[in-house]
């Protein structure tokens, strides 16, 4: 090989002008390349940063967005007719293949503005499903907001054959490795689990067209970014990214710097406020009256369904055991249920058998449910975005909603933390104290304190002592008022005194000294 390569005369190799020739031709390209490229950006293709560089489409309905025929059909079969401000902006910017930050309230339709443009690529590019791959993923942080979107996925895509799937925490890993092997069109995954998936090889992530990230806050918030991180770093280097978030930090535009590429911001109300159809109320109160004052307001209160905030869990159980002391039935979910309870209890929420619900943060950002008329804050959040999330859980769909929130004297620094966040003051309806009028119980079951123990009896059980039955003594006449009388009975009578003369001495026949 080397000698196909020289010549006899001992000169320069042959294939080294060959390499030369080589090396120039590649630069030429990249040379033209670069030149393409720049007059590419200089051209009418600028990078777009916000909604107003861009012409977009202001559809009165999802007939103008000219979606395939089969997600139209769907959309009317759930009487979807007409697109929320954050769909009406994205659904367009989805379908030309850019990358999306979308900032809106909780419960404006955020999930429709990423599921209908996606369900239009896929069935407008069909492929072959590679084993255990995905054409689609989208990560959220909770095990129900990922059913929640997985149940969106198949609503609207309800006439056309796409393949999806969830992977969540807190149920077997065995069926959804199953699932995986066939390959999927979209699989909506919670980080951890899907990094255990990546790591035993059941799931691969080369294939992936598109990433979503719902409630990318919160995900940020439970400490998900490392999980993040790393998932995204097996992904494909040419995708489509979208960011849903209803919160905007310093954490998630550094983070969209990173992942996103030229992203189009979607900002359709700012950043970090709350619906105006929720009526806003604080009610001030000692910590020890929380409870009192919580059974107050669920009482009096025409209330739908409640959906009361704790900041842990015991907290929650705490507050549920107090409610069905009161009568009022209330059921708890947070992460220490297992995945069937969670289910078991949302269930029953959804379908007016338990009116109460009582949620930590992370369990309750999946809770969709149209008819939560009133959510209280029973503990005010540390993170101020958290209180924008905990009452946008009511006044969903157009309803109107409730929120009270009950303050003690150690979270005053958090309500005005909120307050500086929404731009504006939470009005104070109320002030209690732990003495004031507290709540009539429905009856329980109180067992009585036990009387103090008289001495203890000779035989070592304490004696009880009757008030009632010690004044009926006191009250009956005694025919005898001599004491000695009155105790004869307790007098034994003794033997004769002969017969204890008779009785032999043990010491009989010894001395003293013996």
């Amino acid at each position: 090989m080397r000698a196909a390569c020289t010549d006899t005369a001992n000169r320069l190799p042959a294939c080294f002008f060959s390499n030369l020739l080589t090396a120039q031709i590649a630069r030429d390209v990249a040379s033209a390349r670069k030149a393409g490229l720049a007059s590419l950006a200089s051209g009418p293709q600028q990078p777009i940063t916000t909604t107003k560089a861009i012409a977009l489409t202001n559809s009165t309905d999802f007939h103008g967005f000219k979606l395939n025929g089969s997600i139209v059909r769907a959309l009317a079969e759930e009487k979807y007719l007409t697109p929320t401000p954050i769909q009406a902006q994205t659904i367009p910017l989805v379908m030309a293949g850019r990358d999306v930050i979308g900032i809106a309230q909780t419960g404006t339709g955020k999930t429709a503005a990423f599921a209908l443009p996606i369900l239009h690529h896929l069935a407008a590019h069909p492929r072959p499903l590679v084993r255990k791959s995905c054409r689609i993923l989208v990560l959220s942080p909770t095990r129900e907001l990922s059913g929640q979107i997985l149940d969106s996925f198949r609503a609207y895509g309800r006439h056309l054959r796409v393949r999806a799937a969830l992977t969540i925490g807190g149920v077997s890993m065995g069926a959804q490795v199953r699932t995986l092997i066939d390959g999927l069109d979209v699989l909506v995954a919670t980080p951890g689990r899907l990094l255990d998936l990546v790591q035993s090889n059941a799931v691969r992530l080369g294939e992936v067209e598109c990433l979503v990230l719902d409630e990318a806050d919160r995900m940020l918030d439970m400490g998900f970014i490392h999980d993040i991180r790393k998932i995204v770093a097996k992904l494909p280097a040419r995708r489509q990214t979208l960011m849903f978030s209803a919160t905007m930090p310093r954490a998630i535009a550094e983070l969209a710097a990173q992942m996103l590429r030229e992203p189009v911001k979607v900002a359709v109300t700012p950043e970090a406020t709350t619906v105006e159809r929720v009526d806003q109320r604080l009610i001030r109160v000692d910590r020890a009256g929380k409870p009192a004052a919580l059974i107050g307001v669920l009482r009096n209160e025409t209330i739908d369904r409640a959906l009361v905030f704790t900041r842990t869990k015991h907290g929650a159980d705490k507050v549920v055991r107090g409610l069905l002391r009161a009568g009022i039935a209330a059921q708890a979910i947070h992460g220490n249920k297992s995945q069937n309870q969670r289910e078991r209890t949302l269930a029953a929420f959804r379908k007016g058998e338990v009116r109460t619900l009582v949620a930590t943060d992370i369990a309750a950002r999946g809770i969709d449910v149209d008819g939560v008329s009133h959510v209280v804050n029973f503990d005010l959040p540390n993170v101020p975005e958290t209180y924008v999330h905990r009452i946008g859980r009511t006044a969903r769909a157009g309803a109107a909603g409730v929120a009270i929130s009950l303050c003690d004297s150690e979270e005053v620094g958090l309500v005005r933390d909120i307050e500086k966040l929404i731009r504006m003051s939470i009005p104070v309806s109320g002030r209690r104290q732990a003495h004031e009028h507290p709540p009539k119980l429905a009856a329980p079951h109180i067992v009585p304190p036990r009387p103090a123990a008289s001495a203890p009896h000779k035989r070592g059980k304490p004696r009880r002592s009757d008030p009632a039955r010690r004044d009926r003594y006191r009250e009956q006449p005694h025919e005898n008022p001599d004491a000695i009388a009155a105790v004869r009975f307790l007098q034994r009578p003794l033997p004769p005194r002969s017969n204890i003369d008779r009785r032999p001495s043990p010491w009989a026949g010894h001395s003293k000294g013996s």
